[in-house]
């Protein structure tokens, strides 16, 4: 999914704060490197507690901290060129009657697109697709020395079938057998792992 480029919301700027802003990025770092980019989310009490001692919104501070967990958002978008070849791969996981597969990996030059499908009865007394709670997938490469970024590129779906489109970079190798996609289940918002995994 292509981001928008961003746009400052205003031209002002006040130089005397410049080295305040500095400062912030360096304390993001070092909290980042503390915790080695785990650091979790501060309990409610310290929020009101921090909220009040500073004189800020409580949902204001929210948001600042849970925009550390989100940084992964924000790295540079692969957009997959030079088309080479559709790789089949035909391998599915099934639990509770749910059938878990991938068909295809569409090959380009600079990355791969996995082809994720999810399928299962779709029943009249099963609750209605809208008003189930939102579930989405994270895919990890195993089996492989490099280092692969996986983005969901969104998906969707109707009656009991959903379809999601990961782009993995750099482009996975041709031979099927030299990996595994690790499909791992998530709430939002956050990504919040639901513990249910599986390899394909």
């Amino acid at each position: 999914m292509k981001r928008m480029p961003f746009e400052p919301p205003t031209e002002h700027y006040d130089k005397q704060i410049e080295a305040i802003d500095e400062h912030i990025c360096n304390l993001i770092k070092q909290r980042k490197d503390l915790s080695n980019n785990k650091p979790g989310f501060p309990p409610k009490q310290l929020i009101a507690n921090w909220a009040k001692k500073y004189n800020f919104y409580e949902d204001f501070l929210n948001s600042v901290f849970a925009g550390f967990l989100n940084e992964d958002i924000y790295r540079p978008v692969v957009e997959p060129k030079g088309f080479l070849k559709n790789i089949p791969i035909l391998k599915s996981f099934e639990k509770d009657d749910i059938f878990y597969s991938v068909t295809f990996v569409r090959q380009f030059e600079n990355a791969s697109v996995v082809h994720f499908s999810i399928d299962r009865e779709d029943t009249d007394d099963e609750m209605p697709r809208r008003f189930r709670e939102p579930i989405f997938f994270d895919l990890s490469i195993e089996g492989n020395d490099a280092d692969y970024d996986c983005r969901n590129e969104g998906g969707g779906g109707s009656g009991g079938h959903e379809s999601y489109t990961f782009i993995v970079s750099p482009a996975l190798p041709d031979d099927i057998s030299k990996y595994q996609l690790v499909f791992k289940e998530c709430k939002i918002p956050f990504q919040k792992p639901t513990g249910f995994e599986f390899v394909i």
